[in-house]
């Protein structure tokens, strides 16, 4: 059989693949505080963590639907399952994975990508971890990889407990809340001190069951003068019934020590992606994101660093596309609480076949902030002239010493420049998918080298069938 290839083989439908439902368990649609006892009582919790739940759910009940952004309509939750496990427990050996779901993987190239460029992996089905190992030698290192659930339960029980939804606590808004009350799966990572990880870590989350939601939990530690790139891969086929992805990240970032943080999401076009993703970076610290946004019907993302210690920096840079029957609305904040703080955001989205793509920024800086520096830049493209893109850009100042710039660009694509590659013998449809890929260029050379070559290969297949 001929070796699957980043490159070549590549193709849209590859996340479509579906497995027929084999659930050892899936637990009753809705919300309700049995159901959350329930849950809790099928991950073995520890009482503090089954009292979080119970009280997540409480502030979920109280509290609204956000009254701005994209509709949330076609979202119920009584026709949600919250919690779905596959017929399989977590294994360390790939070989045991049972085989329907190990094949979903290995279409996706994720055995392939650990094999060749990976320290780690974590792969997870539905509400599960079914695979997570870590290299040995990274190991020796003192690196912690594991899911959460191990860490919680373990010798890491009490930094989980010191740092789990600390950062994003239940009450930031109603789906943090909801994350909160039924959040299951998700990695645990802690890099000691000094320790520099000089390949990338990587969790692959796949929702393969139709009417239900995913809320896999990440919590990433990388202490004093350590460095790490942690990868994050999502995809779901396509049901007709709506499916919700309502994630958290949570990062912290020590003194003079740098993360690199990597997603890619490709979730199916009936998905509610309301994922919630935040980092505290400590004196010196440097967070990076690189975020691409293809799929989801509705998509709510804003990545936000808190700049808590004097020097801490962050870099995000990321890409939206968004088509037919999509509303992204993306972005990212940053918090300058310290002096001589810097923050940089530079984003691309394109738009077409009556896509929405909305671009939100959020800059403040604090009164004891001064020396900070922040510029945004944020420029998007539309492909027809029945898709839509906004910027919309928050800045909040609160010292005269700061040094602060935004730029934002809104066009569409050159009848010219597609008459003159077309004169060069292109078509007009490759015309079109070659402006593209440019405008989106400077963000592609940011990503992992086979999410940069997966995204140029879904800009060609989105523009096929644009024309005319």
């Amino acid at each position: 059989m001929e070796e699957r290839t980043y490159v070549n083989d590549i193709d849209r439908s590859i996340y479509d693949i579906r497995n027929e439902e084999k659930d050892a368990y899936r637990i009753e649609t809705g919300l309700s505080p049995a159901i959350v006892e329930q849950i809790s009582r099928e991950k073995g919790d520890p009482l503090w963590m089954e009292l979080f739940r119970l009280e997540s759910l409480q502030i979920y009940n109280n509290m609204n639907v956000q009254d701005w952004g994209p509709s949330l309509d076609g979202l119920d939750m009584n026709n949600i399952a919250t919690y779905v496990r596959s017929n399989t427990g977590m294994k360390g050996d790939w070989a045991e994975v049972p085989e329907e779901i190990k094949d979903t993987f290995e279409r996706l190239g994720i055995p392939q990508a650990e094999k060749s460029s990976l320290a780690g992996v974590g792969a997870q089905y539905d509400s599960e971890l079914v695979y997570h190992n870590v290299r040995r030698e990274v190991a020796e290192q003192g690196v912690v990889y594991t899911d959460l659930e191990s860490a919680m339960k373990g010798e890491y029980g009490d930094m989980v407990k010191k740092h789990f939804m600390k950062l994003v606590p239940p009450n930031d808004h109603k789906f943090a809340a909801l994350h909160g009350a039924v959040w299951s799966g998700g990695s645990f990572v802690y890099v000691p001190p000094g320790v520099q990880v000089e390949i990338p870590l990587q969790s692959y989350f796949r929702l393969n069951a139709p009417g239900a939601g995913q809320f896999e939990h990440t919590l990433i530690i990388v202490d004093e003068g350590a460095s790490l790139h942690f990868i994050e891969g999502c995809s779901a086929p396509k049901y007709n019934v709506a499916n919700l992805h309502a994630g958290c990240v949570e990062l912290f970032v020590g003194k003079n020590a740098k993360l690199r943080y990597s997603t890619i999401e490709n979730w199916s076009k009936n998905m509610y992606n309301l994922n919630t993703k935040r980092a505290q970076v400590a004196e010196g610290g440097t967070i990076e994101w690189v975020s691409g946004s293809f799929g989801s019907h509705v998509s709510c993302l804003y990545p936000m660093s808190i700049l808590k210690g004097r020097g801490a920096r962050m870099e995000f840079t990321g890409i939206t596309f968004a088509g037919e029957g999509q509303n992204l609305d993306t972005g990212a904040k940053v918090v300058h609480a310290a002096p001589e703080t810097t923050s940089y955001m530079n984003t691309r989205s394109i738009s077409k076949g009556g896509g929405v793509s909305t671009f939100r920024s959020s800059v403040v800086v604090a009164k004891g902030a001064a020396g900070s520096k922040a510029a945004v830049s944020c420029q998007s493209l539309m492909l027809d002239g029945i898709s839509r893109s906004d910027t919309v850009p928050a800045m909040d100042i609160r010292t005269k010493d700061a040094d602060i710039g935004h730029e934002a660009k809104i066009g569409r694509i050159s009848d010219e420049a597609v008459f003159y590659l077309m004169s060069r013998g292109l078509s007009e449809e490759e015309a079109r998918a070659m402006i593209v890929s440019g405008f989106a260029d400077s963000v592609a050379k940011e990503l992992p080298l086979e999410y940069a070559v997966e995204m140029n290969n879904l800009i060609r297949m989105e523009m096929k069938g644009s024309i005319g």
